[in-house]
């Protein structure tokens, strides 16, 4: 089987346009997350802050004609992917593309353009409906736009599994790699959900933080005094390669993608099962096919909400899998939540993104907010001040609604 590199990487997240700017604000502990702007906000929402993306000009990645097909999830996704390509460098030829495939999760797409729509239809009625607007909501045109832009012919998928999304895709992305169907793989996730309904949606559901005169303190993981998570928004990549194709243009890699582990709940639509059980079989999975021993890992960037239920049950899985390695806080966790937000269907990808950069640069970022540890949960949790450490094999984990839970692996490239 083919080994699985990562030779690119783009960020379009609530921090920063761009990897490296994304980076550099996480080890720093800058938060992303202030008052929401782009719509009205009333006091009745119980909810009033996210982490919204900060001076995105889509014009710079999407020709101006074409964003009229685009609800903004799909700019972001196709910025990202630009982004990575140009870090990768692939030199494809126009042979080469059509086994390019483009993988991009994304948990609800254009939901912005659905209210926009129903208001269009209500007040002017049918024949004033765009005839875009079904391309610039669907979830799958985040894939399908990047392969049009760049002429990429192979599989073109969107993995929609909540908040996993973008984990799956990596995930099945490497596998198309790995077993000799692909070369190159453009995978990662996109998601824009700050919107009136969406909003409103996530606090019906008790699942916001209500912190509003606090924002930036509000996505607190694994702190006794957390009430819930901060929607964010945008957009991660990763091109994925095999290593014959990287070593053979003496690529740049960032790392190897060694393990994948899927797996449900099949519980609750929404709560965690008891003692993490999913989760726990997905990290051993992962850790299984990417043939680690547990004392192996060195860090797990968590998927780390800041819900109650779902930070204990994530905290207990992770003692359930790696035991003392954990307790004896051999294994350093953090949450880039604490600063991004929750981009749902793009978390992996993003996520997936900071692992591979903190085992590039040694340098993992923290957990911010973290002033009052969970008794309940008690790891090493990098709280508030990044730390440094050589990295060999790091793990992100992300599970969604539905009980749908993914683990990556991520491990250096040794040559």
């Amino acid at each position: 089987m083919e080994r699985v590199v990562v030779t690119g990487l783009g960020l379009v997240t609530p921090v920063g346009i761009g990897t490296n700017e994304s980076f550099a604000a996480l080890i720093a502990g800058k938060s992303g997350v202030g008052p929401i702007t782009q719509f009205e906000m009333t006091p009745d929402y119980p909810s009033r802050i996210a982490a919204e993306v900060k001076n995105f000009n889509a014009e710079d990645f999407v020709e101006k004609k074409k964003l009229k097909e685009c609800g903004r999830f799909i700019p972001f996704a196709m910025a990202a992917s630009k982004l990575a390509l140009n870090d990768a460098d692939l030199g494809l030829t126009d042979e080469e593309r059509e086994n390019v495939g483009v993988f991009i999760g994304v948990g609800l797409g254009g939901i912005e353009r659905l209210e926009a729509i129903k208001d269009v239809l209500n007040t002017k009625g049918p024949t004033k409906v765009s005839p875009y607007f079904i391309p610039s909501l669907i979830a799958n045109l985040a894939a399908g736009q990047v392969s049009i832009e760049h002429g990429f012919q192979g599989p073109s998928f969107c993995h929609v599994s909540a908040c996993s999304s973008s984990a799956h895709a990596i995930g099945e992305a490497m596998r198309w790699i790995r077993e000799g169907r692909a070369d190159v793989m453009v995978a990662g996730g996109a998601e824009a959900t700050i919107s009136p309904i969406g909003i409103a949606g996530f606090s019906a559901m008790f699942a916001l933080s209500r912190r509003n005169d606090e924002p930036e303190r509000a996505s607190r993981p694994w702190d006794r005094d957390r009430d819930g998570f901060v929607c964010g928004e945008g957009a991660g990549t990763l091109i994925l390669e095999s290593l014959t194709r990287a070593k053979r243009r003496g690529a740049r890699i960032y790392g190897e993608v060694t393990g994948f582990g899927a797996t449900s709940d099949a519980y609750h639509i929404t709560k965690p099962a008891p003692e993490g059980r999913g989760a726990v079989r997905a990290m051993e999975f992962a850790l299984k096919d990417a043939k680690l021993n547990k004392t192996d890992l060195d860090y797990i960037n968590a998927h780390g909400t800041s819900t109650p239920p779902g930070d204990r049950e994530e905290a207990r899985a992770v003692i359930n899998v790696f035991g003392a390695h954990a307790l004896e806080k051999k294994l350093w966790v953090s949450s880039t939540k604490s600063m991004t937000g929750h981009l749902l269907g793009a978390a992996g990808a993003l996520e997936a993104a900071v692992c591979l950069k903190s085992m590039e640069t040694g340098l993992i970022a923290p957990t911010i907010n973290l002033e009052n540890q969970d008794p309940e949960c008690p790891l090493d949790f990098v709280a508030n001040t990044a730390r440094e450490r050589k990295i060999r094999h790091a793990m992100s984990n992300s599970f969604g609604f539905g009980g749908t839970n993914a683990t990556l692996i991520f491990s250096s490239y040794e040559g």
